[in-house]
């Protein structure tokens, strides 16, 4: 090792034993073993059990806990500097703080904006560069307080934050706003003189512009002088042609400015009266004083207001074409608001129209009363005759159309049958499901025609079992389901009419045969309730009445009560089949399927056809419950598998 570098460890082992508290220790030898731990320690590395027992033999127990202090500093630290940079990076709103660590720049340049309240264009550039546009505006927000205190001489205040109360005073006399007392004291209890100063010079230059004002604007009978007063700020509005606020009007009224407020009247005036010949086109008519015809007739235009004819008159000599066509623009947009609103045109109203040509204010009516019309149809309300009537004379037939046709399409949905092809209101289905809605009775070829009709096949689904699905595959008839009870229905109360206008009791027995078709069999029972037969001599007539009631029990399943009429029925009159139709029926749904044949062979001796029987064996499987319904199914296949191919479709099927 040469001298020089000899001599270097010694004075380093030499800071490092004054460092350390280890200058008691005689051996000043780099090769001495103390110079090896000190510089291991100054390194961070820890000290090994053994190095400690040797500092301990040597008695350099202060050396010891001097390392032991400075290992547990360095290791500390890093945490400072950490928690001091986050500090710094809220103080001063870096938005992503996690993406900068201790050895990022944005540490020194956070540590001397805080220290020295200013940065080089360099370092800006560089929080621009990292996107930290609130950073930058904190900075650029301390130079501006920086140069506001050399502004208004106020360097010698040491605080820089912005939250001090300098900052916020410094920007109310850079606007010219005036300090309360208590920022005024404020500035004088810091000892700001100059700044006070200042302060002060802007209060002497307001008052004499108050009194300026005051005067020019005919206010000097109000005393106050003071800045503070609302009166100020209401002239400075003022001599800004700013338009005053109804409160600042109040004010000059309550303070009984007389003068101030005509002024201000005439102002306000003069200036309306400008707008108004901008707004209108009229700027060409050089006379702006506030008695001018002009400005009368501009109000009036402004309101809505009719022009009469020497107004148009007056507006045509000074060639004011344009105003003239905007004044009718702005009348004809009126009406049509008033007719948007519901508001009938008056007959002064339509004579306008018509002696200006303004035939498309009569356009906007017709559309906004269709439309009107259209939203009335839309909720499901009916047009009256006075609608119909105006819509025909007004050539909006299509509207009638569209009434129809939404009629129309309701009127199926309501009855069933909306798959029904023909959607126009000229089909027959429309008239008859008309007729139906107002309780009407239908003419025998209406019935015809519902007979003769069918809906569009719908398409077969495994969903579909039993009669009913059947027909709705194979295209179900029109005279089915909601048409065809909304029919009987208006058929029995129709001979319950009769009955109680004639007393002819075969009207009874139609209204109850009607009624069970229309699915109210208690309405029925309760027209047969209180029969006395033995008042009625036409034993064909008897047997009907017992008959159709009988059929009404079988409705709600009273098979007892329907065997009891049914062979009353018989002894009245032994050669109708009806009795012994149901007879076989009421068999059939109690499982007796031999004595129900037997019924029915009677019944068909005595005229019944096989459709009867087959309607009756559908409407027994149809009602029947899942048990029974099988039973009957499998005996009807079993007999006659092709007449009775339509049981197939119940076979699995479940009650409802």
């Amino acid at each position: 090792m040469s001298n020089d570098a000899f001599e270097v460890q010694v004075q380093h082992f030499a800071v490092l034993k004054s460092k350390y508290q280890a200058t008691k220790y005689e051996d000043s030898s780099p090769s001495s073993l103390l110079y090896l731990i000190l510089r291991k320690a100054d390194l961070g590395f820890e000290i090994s059990k053994f190095e400690r027992k040797w500092l301990q033999e040597h008695e350099l127990l202060e050396t010891r806990k001097a390392i032991e202090q400075e290992l547990q500093r360095k290791e500390e630290e890093p945490k400072k500097l950490a928690a001091e940079f986050s500090q710094l990076k809220s103080k001063f709103k870096v938005t992503r703080p996690r993406e900068f660590g201790i050895s990022s720049p944005l540490y020194p340049i956070l540590w001397k904006l805080d220290s020295e309240n200013q940065l080089t264009d360099l370092e800006v550039k560089y929080l621009k560069e990292q996107g930290l546009t609130e950073t930058v505006a904190v900075v650029q927000e301390m130079a501006r307080f920086a140069a506001l205190k050399a502004k208004y001489q106020a360097t010698e205040y040491p605080d820089c934050s912005l939250d001090s109360p300098l900052y916020q005073i410094l920007k109310q006399l850079d606007a010219r706003q005036i300090l309360s007392d208590v920022e005024a004291n404020w500035l004088f209890n810091n000892q700001l003189m100059d700044t006070l100063e200042i302060f002060w010079q802007q209060k002497a230059g307001r008052e004499a512009e108050f009194a300026q004002l005051k005067d020019k604007y005919k206010a000097s009978e109000y005393a106050e002088t003071s800045v503070s007063s609302p009166l100020y700020q209401i002239l400075k509005n003022l001599d800004a042609d700013m338009q005053l606020s109804e409160s600042e009007l109040n004010w000059l009224q309550e303070h009984q400015l007389r003068e101030t407020l005509s002024m201000v009247l005439e102002i306000e005036q003069t200036r309306h009266f400008a707008e108004l010949k901008v707004k209108y086109k009229a700027t060409t008519y050089e006379d702006s004083s506030l008695s001018s015809h002009l400005y009368k007739v501009l109000k009036k235009i402004d309101l809505e207001s009719q022009l009469g004819e020497p107004d148009i008159n007056f507006l045509k000599k000074r060639k004011l074409t344009e105003t003239i066509t905007l004044a009718l623009d702005k009348y004809a947009a009126s009406l049509k608001s008033k007719i948007q609103s519901g508001e009938p045109l008056s007959e002064a109203d339509i004579d306008w129209v018509k002696q200006n040509g303004r035939d498309d204010v009569i356009t906007f009516a017709i559309e906004n009363y269709v439309v009107s019309l259209k939203s009335k149809i839309k909720s499901g309300e009916q047009l009256s005759e006075a609608d119909i009537d105006w819509l025909k004379q007004n050539g909006r037939e299509d509207v009638i159309t569209f009434a129809q046709e939404k009629e129309f399409a309701a009127l199926k949905s309501k009855y069933d049958v909306s798959n029904y092809k023909d959607r126009a209101p000229s089909s027959p289905l429309y008239a008859i499901l008309q007729k139906l809605n107002k309780g009407e009775r239908l003419e025998p070829t209406d019935v015809a025609w519902l007979e003769e009709n069918k809906l569009e096949a719908s398409q077969p689904s495994n969903s579909y079992y039993g009669w009913q699905e059947e027909r709705r595959y194979q295209g179900q008839r029109l005279f089915s389901g909601k048409i065809f009870t909304a029919y009987h229905k208006i058929e029995a109360l129709f001979y319950e009419q009769q009955y109680k206008g004639t007393g002819n009791k075969w009207n009874l027995a139609n209204a109850s045969s009607h009624w069970r078709k229309a699915e109210q069999p208690g309405s029925a029972l309760n027209l047969t309730e209180n029969l006395d037969l033995d008042k009625i001599k036409e034993n064909k007539l008897k047997s009907a009445l017992l008959t159709t009631r009988g059929g009404a029990f079988r409705d709600i399943n009273k098979l007892d009560d329907t065997e009891k009429c049914a062979l009353k029925a018989i002894e009245y009159q032994p050669q109708s089949h009806h009795p012994y139709t149901l007879m076989g029926a009421i068999c059939f749904e109690r499982g007796q399927f031999l004595e129900g044949e037997r019924w029915f062979n009677e019944a068909i001796k005595r005229g019944a056809s096989p459709r009867d029987q087959d309607a009756e064996m559908k409407r027994v499987v149809k009602n029947a419950k899942n048990g029974k319904r099988r039973e009957v199914v499998e005996y009807l296949l079993k007999k006659d598998p092709q007449r009775y191919a339509w049981a197939k479709f119940y076979r699995n099927r479940q009650d409802g």
